[in-house]
């Protein structure tokens, strides 16, 4: 970790925390997702900044260290988008592949969308490219579903808080890691799913649960409740939502967000290709939500090779 520097860059009105390595002609920026921040990226900087490119992960307004936003209760995930892009002037990168995970694919995509000379590639993992409006999956889940849970104002802060910052993304880092969705049932809270004695994922190291802990002791959940979940209603006016970039998504075979209703017919069928034209979908058989710190080196070589590809 010791070739990663840290800095702080003024976008919008607020400190950026930004993580980079590499100093190569092209650049690489990863896009975290939740329960996550720059440090869920460490093992592709490392490894797209030896192969000569620069790589940056920012922490989003509101995670990790960088400062949160004036009204965190109204943040929107184009707050980010804008930020990102902002983040890319700041730091002179006129053209970026934006690598995403989780809800970092959205806003990798927006983006494309919005920004489409500023992009060279995207690669997602775990979410695909979903059209820019209200999300139709969740329909059909309990009420126990954990999006649904987490929406609802107030139950996530009164479940997270009985317990520390590294205790909540313990559990959550263990429910996003099996292969079924996290639904709670009907007088139980998301955090009463996890046992205390449940072993943490054998490639999740006790100084890795560290560091994210620190994190989020510093910056709380706030932020991360509203954005995603509590800012995923709102409708986006893009009327021609195609993506014309090289693209490409990982996909764990185990990860819990095959089984929302339609996302893995969505992704086999094809249908995602009428929006990504360009698109290559990996699979990974043992694959989870966190495939690129459960399978570093192969999600390191098929990210390089994408990258490799699209010169």
């Amino acid at each position: 970790m010791d070739q990663i520097q840290h800095k702080y860059v003024e976008v919008n009105g607020l400190k950026l925390h930004v993580a980079e390595t590499g100093t190569g002609p092209a650049a690489v920026m990863f896009l975290h997702g939740f329960p996550e921040i720059w440090y869920s990226w460490r093992h592709q900087m490392i490894a797209v900044a030896n192969a000569g490119y620069r790589a940056i992960a920012p922490d989003y307004r509101g995670y990790g260290l960088s400062d949160p936003p004036p009204e965190p209760e109204n943040a929107s995930l184009l707050d980010s988008v804008h930020d990102m892009v902002a983040l890319l002037d700041a730091l002179d990168i006129p053209k970026v592949f934006l690598v995403g995970k989780d809800f970092g694919s959205p806003i990798a995509y927006l983006i494309a969308l919005l920004y489409p000379k500023r992009i060279s590639g995207v690669v997602t993992l775990g979410v695909p490219f979903m059209p820019p409006c209200p999300p139709t999956h969740h329909k059909g889940l309990p009420e126990g579903f954990y999006i649904s849970r987490w929406k609802e104002p107030g139950r996530a802060e009164a479940d997270f808080g009985r317990f520390d910052a590294k205790t909540v993304v313990r559990n959550i880092y263990i429910l996003f890691s099996k292969s079924e969705i996290p639904i709670a049932g009907e007088n139980k809270e998301i955090m009463d799913m996890v046992e205390p004695s449940t072993p943490l994922p054998p490639w999740f190291t006790d100084e890795d649960m560290a560091t994210y802990g620190a994190l989020y002791e510093k910056s709380g959940f706030q932020t991360a409740l509203q954005v995603p979940y509590r800012s995923m209603h709102k409708h986006l006016d893009i009327p021609d939502p195609n993506v014309e970039v090289p693209s490409m998504l990982i996909m764990g075979e185990e990860d819990y967000v095959f089984k929302f209703p339609g996302i893995e017919d969505y992704i086999r069928s094809g249908e995602v290709k009428t929006y990504v034209p360009n698109l290559e979908t990996i699979y990974v058989p043992e694959g989870t939500h966190f495939v690129q710190e459960q399978f570093p080196d192969q999600v390191n070589q098929l990210l390089l090779t994408f990258l490799s590809n699209c010169n």
